[in-house]
């Protein structure tokens, strides 16, 4: 008998309290649950005060999780949790709990894994029902309000939840404690290790990987499977070093391709620069519009180092247009970055976004909406139900060819015409702006300020990541204490990913800047990363803090996902900062990490392509770069220009006797670049180009 063939439809009429108040999320910080403050449901935030009503009264948790630009969140808020008729059910009958997945990425991802179980498949909004002892026991993703392709409506999975509690106790606890029991078994399914010594052959575990990236490979339209496309960026990261190490020139096309097909579709905003969540086509026209600050910096990240393999400037401009979005629309007055832009605006998706033809008219005239319409697909009857997502397929250098343009004419027309059609956008109502400071994600965004300084030879890059690394610094290290989350003040211990991101930002600023502090300073949060996160059965670490009491499950953390696995990161991490201070510990560290994790990434190729890359990093020796005397800073960005993502480089003014590699180099008023492999170094050189010439 199906759910629904058990279900027998009633009507509610219950009184709700709460219809004409505000309920406790008016007192958080998150955008996302200041969303639901004012909702008839009586929500809780996560924390005791829920949890031990749950089990003083014995009722079951409704945990609701989503996060602030979610479309389908607003959609399920507008149709049921603002209704009193469905609010007036779930306040008799459950303890309601909302969740920002980004502020508890924790209980996001236990309760992920359970609906996966469940339903095999997962998503947002995420609800799950939990016992009064908080296992969950059933759940899904979006319920509509009324049964439809036979998915349940809310007020029917609410009943049929609350009479299977009421009636079934004893199978519920039983599912409960099945469905425990499996997510905390994952890890160890995943993470068992090699079932042999551990192979030293990574390139051949890269093959793997590759393998299974390789028939998914999208040639026509770049990216990898059918719609909806997400832009990947550890795979396309992937592939560019998988290239470089192997020398598989499929690999580097596909990259650049999809990079290419990327920036020329919808997905990325043609007018201010910045990319979107996803594409709902395989074209990358029609983006499901929301902006989050981890894609902007994982794909700026990648644009910089497309620019470094190949010089084209397209990719350049891309990377600079993405950092300038980023800064005047996500960045705090102080110096951090905000989390996100929502899809909709006025209640509609991509409405700030989307044109008709008539308005690019009105604002361009006739003669420049013609071309400018030719260039980006935009016409009458439009590309996108009705209305225009402004996209080319055009080479510029062909199109200002064929318009009888010199290719710097065709650029001076397109800025002048897009700084129009900006200035009319500005004037519309903007979508919602997630506030809130996540720890890991300005991270990311502070090392591709740093990577973009260096990988595009612009000083001017190194300003706001240091500026934005003193932010977080000031902000969410309080008393020695790194924090997850910040809007006027820091809230939630932070997690693996935090520390892992905060330590790998740190170095690349100090790769960037070659200030001795940060590298200190990522020593010592690394030492807190062992006290804190070690899982004393093996080499990897929780992604909670040990002294974290709230969750039902201490989970390990390994796949990349839309951001890299803190693990992964801490590998990485651990491998640079055994370069660069000489400690062994760190090395065998990383060394297990790898080891440990090489049957997954073999078998779970697609879901490990960050690990994949700190593999390759293993398969040939470390360019070990050290640069001392009064041009160190002119060197190092010279050289950092030529992409090799195997060379670490130190450099400063004078020797220094606490870093192995700047030891003993100095040579009076001379600037010298020392090429070393495992602290064994040739002869010194003392200009760039002869560097060239010995590091091949």
């Amino acid at each position: 008998m199906t759910f629904l063939e058990s279900f027998v439809v009633v009507s509610f009429t219950s009184v709700n309290p709460y219809s004409t108040m505000s309920n406790r999320l008016a007192q958080e910080t998150s955008p996302y649950l200041l969303q639901h403050a004012h909702n008839p449901v009586d929500w809780y935030p996560w924390g005791p005060e829920a949890l031990e009503r749950a089990k003083r009264e014995d009722k079951p948790i409704l945990v609701s999780i989503g996060y602030s630009a979610c479309h389908w969140c607003h959609v399920m808020e507008r149709e049921s949790f603002e209704h009193d008729d469905v609010a007036a059910i779930m306040n008799e009958h459950f303890i309601n709990i909302k969740i920002d997945r980004e502020e508890r990425p924790d209980i996001d991802q236990i309760y992920m894994d359970a609906v996966q179980v469940l339903t095999g498949q997962g998503g947002w909004p995420l609800n799950m029902f939990l016992t009064p002892d908080a296992k969950p026991f059933y759940g899904g993703t979006y319920f509509p309000p009324r049964p439809v392709h036979g998915r349940p409506s809310w007020p029917q999975a609410l009943h049929w939840v609350q009479q299977t509690f009421a009636t079934q106790r004893d199978k519920v606890e039983e599912q409960a404690q099945k469905i425990t029991e499996h997510i905390i078994g994952m890890d160890s399914a995943i993470i068992k290790g090699p079932e042999t010594a551990p192979t030293k052959d990574w390139v051949s575990i890269a093959d793997k990987v590759m393998a299974q990236l390789r028939p998914r490979f999208d040639s026509r339209y770049g990216g990898f499977g059918s719609a909806p496309k997400f832009p990947n960026p550890f795979n396309l990261k992937f592939l560019l070093r998988y290239q470089y190490v192997t020398g598989n020139d499929d690999a580097l096309q596909h990259s650049l391709l999809t990079l290419e097909k990327m920036c020329r579709g919808g997905i990325y905003d043609q007018l201010g620069g910045g990319f979107s969540r996803y594409s709902v086509d395989e074209y990358w026209l029609a983006p499901h519009f929301e902006k989050m600050l981890y894609d902007n910096a994982l794909l700026v990240s990648l644009l910089a180092e497309a620019f470094q393999i190949t010089g084209n400037a397209f990719f350049k401009t891309k990377a600079e247009e993405t950092l300038a979005f980023v800064e005047r629309e996500l960045t705090h007055a102080q110096g951090g970055f905000f989390a996100a832009l929502d899809a909709d605006s006025e209640g509609v998706e991509g409405k700030f976004y989307t044109w008709h033809l008539g308005e690019i008219k009105e604002i361009l005239g006739e003669a420049d909406a013609q071309w400018f319409a030719y260039y980006y697909d935009a016409s009458e009857a439009g590309n996108w139900e009705h209305i225009n997502i402004l996209n080319t397929a055009l080479d510029e250098a062909q199109f200002a060819q064929e318009m009888g343009w010199t290719l710097p004419e065709f650029n001076q027309k397109l800025a002048d015409a897009k700084q129009r059609l900006m200035a009319a956008r500005d004037t519309r109502i903007r979508p919602g702006l997630d506030d809130k400071i996540i720890l890991s994600w300005n991270a990311l965004m502070i090392s591709a300020f740093a990577i973009a300084a260096q990988a595009l030879g612009n000083d001017v890059y190194a300003a706001p990541a240091q500026r934005s690394l003193e932010f977080v610094l000031g902000n969410l290290h309080v008393n020695g204490e790194l924090y997850h989350t910040w809007k006027n003040e820091a809230k939630y211990p932070a997690f693996l990913d935090d520390y892992g991101c905060l330590i790998e930002a740190l170095l690349d600023v100090y790769q960037t800047v070659f200030e001795e502090r940060y590298l200190q300073l990522a020593m010592k949060l690394t030492e807190q990363v062992h006290q804190r996160f070690a899982d004393t059965n093996g080499p990897l670490y929780y992604y909670t803090q040990a002294s974290q009491k709230d969750i039902i499950v201490r989970k390990r953390e390994v796949f990349d996902s839309v951001t890299p696995s803190g693990n992964s990161v801490m590998a990485r991490n651990l491998f640079r900062l055994a370069i660069y201070t000489g400690n062994e510990t760190l090395r065998e560290r990383a060394d297990a990490m790898i080891a440990n994790m090489s049957a997954a990434v073999a078998a779970y190729g697609g879901s490990c392509t960050n690990w994949a890359s700190v593999m390759l990093e293993y398969s040939k020796p470390v360019q070990e770069v050290a640069i001392v005397g009064p041009q160190y800073k002119e060197f190092a960005q010279a050289i950092a220009q030529r992409y090799n993502p195997q060379r670490i480089v130190m450099g400063a003014p004078t020797e220094s006797a606490q870093w192995p590699l700047l030891q003993s180099r100095e040579e009076a008023g001379e600037t010298l670049i020392y090429l070393c492999q495992n602290y064994t170094c040739q002869r010194p050189v003392g200009n760039v180009e002869e560097f060239w010439k010995i590091s091949g």
